[in-house]
């Protein structure tokens, strides 16, 4: 794959809800950066699950990211709980995986020419999809704080869920992500560890924007 030279690129490690998608926007918003969420991929992918049980395929999938459209991945009924669940479960099968990356990393490394270079964030962004990304960013937050994040979400969406059952969803999730067979979610060395339980947007933000400065100015 042929890759754009001299843009800016940003991967974003993170387990469910601890405020990474937030950070890549207001990243991609200030350094005029494409923004790619992947897990939305993966959540895309598990609702066409949810939605075709009898004739859900790789082709199919292949169908689907090839017209996939950024707007689609803005469906709300992307965030519901079965749909996570869903997700977490076609993101360990290795064919998928194989079809989500050729899309994702055409996306870090060919961004539209209007932007200046491109944020993803996801679950193996470092370790898999742009390795050698410009700027390496591990978000986390506590369990406790990410439950209570996503279940005022999901009141936001008038979702019927309680509290416990949120937290339990993430802790799932949480083990499933670290513990699959394919792209676990972990940090690596080289990434900078930013734990936002007791950070605001507009401090977390800061932080990493002093980061990128630093590097962009030296």
């Amino acid at each position: 794959m042929k890759k754009r030279k001299n843009i800016i690129t940003v991967a974003i490690d993170s387990p469910a809800a601890a405020g990474a998608g937030t950070q890549a926007k207001l990243i991609s918003k200030h350094y005029n950066l494409f923004y790619l969420d992947t897990g939305k991929i993966y959540r895309y992918i598990g609702n066409l699950k949810l939605k075709n049980k009898k004739n859900f395929s790789y082709n199919l999938i292949k169908r689907e990211i090839k017209n996939l459209k950024l707007r689609d991945l803005n469906n709300k009924n992307l965030l519901f709980n079965e749909v996570a669940v869903s997700a977490s479960k076609v993101a360990q099968d290795k064919k998928i995986r194989e079809i989500v990356h050729k899309f994702q990393q055409e996306c870090a490394y060919n961004p539209p020419l209007k932007y200046k270079g491109s944020v993803l964030d996801g679950r193996d962004i470092i370790t898999i999809q742009v390795k050698d990304a410009m700027f390496k960013f591990y978000i986390t937050a506590n369990l406790e704080v990410r439950a209570r994040r996503r279940f005022k979400e999901f009141k936001s969406l008038n979702k019927k869920i309680t509290y416990n059952e949120v937290l339990k969803t993430l802790r799932n999730r949480d083990k499933s992500d670290k513990k699959r067979k394919y792209g676990p979610l972990k940090k690596t060395k080289d990434s900078i560890l930013i734990n936002t339980s007791k950070l605001s947007k507009k401090a977390c933000f800061k932080k990493i924007k002093m980061i990128i400065d630093n590097k962009l100015i030296n």
